[in-house]
């Protein structure tokens, strides 16, 4: 009787999947024991967007996080998705910071490391191999499956003779937008054993309603080892439930070792927790049968909500998905995985909102037209390539390993990291992959240890009504101000903690006794409401030649000027971060910066001045 191997991914891809990463660690931990004893080959429980999502929104030490599972997790390996040479981030980073997570990483818990790049680019995969490989852990190398007139089964076949070759355990198809289908499930399992000896492990997402029927036709040809989650988190876009794929593979004959009652408990628990994130919880019920042709995968569609809802443009989701298929194929057809998945989505957004297709575009996919990601799937079309390149003065492409033009920065980003608020090494790391989310987060946990903020809820109506989220807009002499009350703590029985939102910004008001908080011109003129509630005043409308803007909604990363400079049409004033992309906000005429409205941390809103130029004449 052939033994199948199963991975539970619902502490991970699951929450990503469906729930947009958000749920806290405190709600995971008495799940994860659970799972622990259910028989699994490995548990996903790290990696992925849980890094980013950690320090940007959760406020958790994704680090410390690890090390809870660890203490918990004594009978399953603990596994995480690394995106090899972006680690967990969105750009590639040198050898030095890729070496040292991957090390890290291993001493805190992980065991297993399923690693993948976005474009396949094996080259992209070959430094997290090998340290992974030193220190003894267990690799499945990754085959980011799409489909494209180039991805065809000896396409992938060459992908896995180079990954065997670089010493992977295992061979792991990844179908993150749920595309795979049962034949091509069956082909190219089918020709993978019959060219390798190594374990195939399928990782398939239910979007469409395929994994299944996937899951068993890889079953047929040969694999051994597959994803699944518990059924309370289990299909939409996330995967299989893993208490029915294991009875449906015993009554094939093969031996399963999970106990499927601990998991349906495991499982359970989850359905109460579900209900405490219902904000995020935003999908269908029904599959997604669009996929075939936007392929966004699972992991992504949930945030990429999100997001546009931040933008207030959710309704152009449609629009936006359709123009993710047509800068797919102008970008060669890239897998639509982190970060590709991102920049495609970003760039489809900022093609629509702008009304012109690359009238601006982000950086990242600026760097990924000069091959400084790798090499895409199939070539960039000629004219595709001018209208990306065309604000460039160097045009160069390169044609080698993009981690080969980085050199190696870990010493000089440790010193920046501890003036910034780092303790240990684990904190290095996370500033040296996101600085600004991690510089923020260090701020954030400062205050919190003295008490002087707290965690923001993540409750909703249904589950606590006194801790219901409230939004309106007030208008204060022709100032529109936007306010979210988004949660109360209890700290003592005459004193709580009350959660505003004031123009995005989050703020945390301590309220004895409890009464309502009276917004007036005569407490807003200092960018102060009482009680200590900071305030961004909403800045003017751009209207003259000289005033300089944004499309879109976002936080002030990188100000390229000073009051003085002189400036070139085209130049670029301001990095903002939205939709977790870099986006660059040119100047639109030749002239001199008079006066700069924004600081580094800023959220800014679409068509407020940022800076204001003098016109040269």
């Amino acid at each position: 009787m052939e033994k199948l191997y199963f991975t539970d991914v619902s502490l991970r891809d699951g929450i990503q999947s469906v729930l947009a990463t958000r749920v806290r660690t405190e709600d995971i931990l008495p799940v994860l024991e659970v799972l622990d004893k259910c028989g699994f080959w490995s548990l996903e429980v790290w990696g992925g967007a849980t890094f980013d999502v950690c320090l940007r929104y959760l406020k958790e030490d994704p680090w410390e996080r690890l090390k809870k599972f660890k203490d918990i997790a004594k009978s399953s390996k603990l596994e995480m998705l690394l995106r090899g040479q972006n680690i967990v981030g969105y750009r590639n980073y040198p050898d030095d910071i890729v070496e040292a997570f991957v090390k890290r990483s291993y001493d805190n818990g992980i065991e297993a490391f399923r690693i993948f790049d976005a474009l396949n680019d094996v080259r992209n995969m070959r430094k997290a191999i090998e340290t992974a490989k030193s220190v003894g852990a267990t690799i499945k190398g990754v085959l980011s499956y799409t489909t494209s007139p180039v991805h065809t089964i000896e396409y992938y076949v060459n992908i896995a003779k180079d990954l065997v070759n670089m010493g992977i355990d295992i061979i792991s198809i990844k179908d993150q937008a749920g595309i795979l289908t049962p034949k091509m499930s069956y082909d190219l399992v089918k020709a993978l054993k019959s060219e390798f000896k190594l374990p195939i492990h399928i990782h398939t997402q239910t979007t469409a309603d395929l994994a299944q029927m996937a899951q068993l036709k890889a079953l047929e040809a040969g694999a051994t080892m597959f994803d699944t989650a518990f059924y309370s988190i289990s299909s939409q876009t996330s995967h299989p439930a893993g208490e029915t794929m294991c009875y449906v593979f015993r009554e094939f004959g093969y031996e399963v070792n999970i106990d499927e009652h601990l998991y349906e408990k495991a499982g359970t628990m989850f359905k109460e927790i579900r209900k405490k994130y219902k904000k995020y919880d935003t999908l269908p019920p029904y599959p997604d049968v669009s996929v075939f042709t936007h392929q966004i995968p699972g992991g992504m569609i949930s945030n990429f909500i999100s997001q546009l809802k931040e933008q207030n443009l959710e309704d152009k989701l449609e629009e936006v998905l359709k123009e993710v298929i047509r800068v797919r194929e102008d970008l060669g057809y890239p897998p639509l995985v982190t970060p590709t998945s991102q920049m495609v989505g970003s760039q489809a957004f900022l093609n629509v909102v702008n009304k012109e297709r690359y009238k601006v575009v982000a950086k990242e996919i600026k760097d990924y037209a000069k091959g400084l990601y790798g090499k895409p799937p199939a070539s960039i079309k000629p004219e595709i390539m001018e209208l990306i390149l065309k604000d460039e003065k160097d045009k160069t492409y390169f044609d080698i390993r993009p981690a080969d033009l980085l050199k190696n920065e870990l010493n000089t980003v440790r010193e920046d990291a501890y003036q910034e608020g780092a303790r240990n090494e684990e904190d290095v790391l996370s500033y040296a992959i996101l600085p600004v989310v991690a510089k923020e987060f260090f701020e954030w946990r400062e205050k919190f240890e003295k008490g002087l903020v707290q965690r923001e809820t993540e409750y909703t109506t249904t589950d606590c009504n006194e801790n219901a989220p409230v939004e309106f807009n007030i208008l204060v002499h022709g100032e529109q101000f936007n306010i979210k009350i988004a949660g109360k703590e209890e700290i003592s029985k005459n004193r709580k903690v009350l959660f505003v939102r004031i123009n995005d910004q989050l703020e945390e008001v301590a309220i004895e006794p409890i009464r309502e908080i009276s917004i007036s011109q005569q407490n807003i003129t200092s960018g102060e409401i009482s009680n200590g509630v900071s305030v961004a005043l909403q800045r003017p409308k751009a209207q003259g030649i000289g005033d300089i803007s944004s499309t879109i909604s976002g936080k002030v990363v990188d100000i390229k000027v000073s009051i003085g400079d002189k400036v070139k049409e085209g130049d670029t004033i301001i990095v903002i971060e939205a939709m977790k992309m870099e986006n660059e906000i040119k100047s639109t005429i030749d002239g001199q910066v008079e006066e700069i409205l924004v600081s580094i941390g800023e959220v800014i809103n679409p068509g407020e001045v940022l800076v204001k130029l003098k016109p040269e004449i």
